[in-house]
């Protein structure tokens, strides 16, 4: 099942009979992020975590003009680790500071909805965060591990390629992945929690996107036909692309966080962010659908906003449903 949002149907793609989703429901949140630490490793995260190798990655950061013309480009570098898994293939994990930040979109904020509010302070501890979202090929190497709960599918992705994000998969799919991972390298991962995603979306700005008031199709992969704000109209790729293929990061060292794939998150569905915990914990909700964010290939650039919210349910699944991971 798929929601239908109140008021607005994001366009998607028409792949025939295989996984078709009509429209996509989503809702919105989007928050103020608080000052956050500088790239010089003055705060890594610290955890339980043991006998990690850190090493230092250096990427561009862009910012665009509420025209979607580039206003500056900055080199920045981040920490991370790797994770080695079989046959040579690696999961990079970056350093992601704690801090506080405004979770939430503000009243004033273009096309928002009444599900990415009330904003709210929100404070998080370190935590590490994939630079990328997870591939085919490490996707193929993990379901290759034993099962812990259920059977993976080795190769379910409609677009076919190893540096590709995987989609076509469920959120029992994306969390039985995090388990054999787990129990493979003695490290807890897992999904984000929604406030987690956010905060690292938007790696200390609070504007629409973590480029600024708008995106072009020069550095996200979305349907350049149905632009946000004053942005021309772009390219639609009608497909993913590899994952890091733009060669622009946010603050943090992340890649690709607005669109290409939808990233599924741990929390459940909830109808707006009364009565949700301050932590960056996961809420409580009894809910049977479950948050993704970011945005895909097939949407609008609206979107793929930092503070958007979708949800489905987690046996559900599209060419557009993807994840990254987090441990901590």
């Amino acid at each position: 099942m798929v929601n239908i949002g109140r008021r607005r149907i994001i366009q998607l793609a028409g792949l025939g009979s295989v996984g078709v989703i009509g429209a996509i429901a989503f809702a919105r949140s989007r928050r103020f992020i608080a000052p956050i630490t500088n790239d010089n490793g003055d705060e890594s995260p610290t955890t339980n975590l043991k006998n990690l190798s850190f090493e230092s990655f250096s990427f561009d950061v862009i910012t665009l003009d509420s025209q979607g013309r580039k206003n500056s480009r900055n080199r920045r570098s981040a920490k991370f680790f790797s994770e080695n898994l079989p046959n040579g293939v690696i999961l990079e994990m970056v350093a992601i500071p704690g801090s506080t930040f405004m979770m939430g979109s503000p009243t004033s904020e273009a096309d928002r909805d009444s599900n990415e509010g009330p904003q709210h302070s929100v404070t998080l501890s370190p935590f590490y965060m994939g630079k990328y979202t997870v591939t085919q090929a490490q996707w193929q190497i993990v379901a290759s591990l034993p099962k812990v709960n259920h059977d993976l599918e080795s190769n379910p992705s409609y677009f076919k390629g190893e540096n590709l994000p995987v989609e076509t998969i469920t959120w029992l799919d994306a969390t039985e992945f995090c388990a054999r991972l787990s129990k493979y390298t003695g490290k807890n991962y897992r999904l984000p929690t929604e406030a987690e995603w956010e905060y690292a979306c938007r790696a200390g700005t609070n504007t629409p996107f973590h480029f600024g008031e708008t995106i072009n199709t020069d550095c996200v992969n979305y349907d350049g036909n149905y632009p946000y704000g004053n942005a021309p109209k772009g390219e639609y790729r009608q497909k993913t692309t590899p994952v890091g293929s733009f060669q622009v990061a946010n603050n943090f060292g992340l890649f690709d966080m607005h669109g290409n794939v939808w990233e599924w998150c741990q929390d459940y569905y909830h109808n707006d962010y009364r009565d949700v915990p301050n932590d960056g914990g996961s809420n409580k909700n009894n809910s049977q659908y479950r948050l993704l964010r970011g945005g895909s290939w097939s949407n609008n650039a609206w979107s793929c906003r930092s503070a958007l919210r979708n949800w489905i349910e987690t046996d559900d699944w599209n060419h557009h449903n993807s994840f990254r991971l987090v441990t901590s």
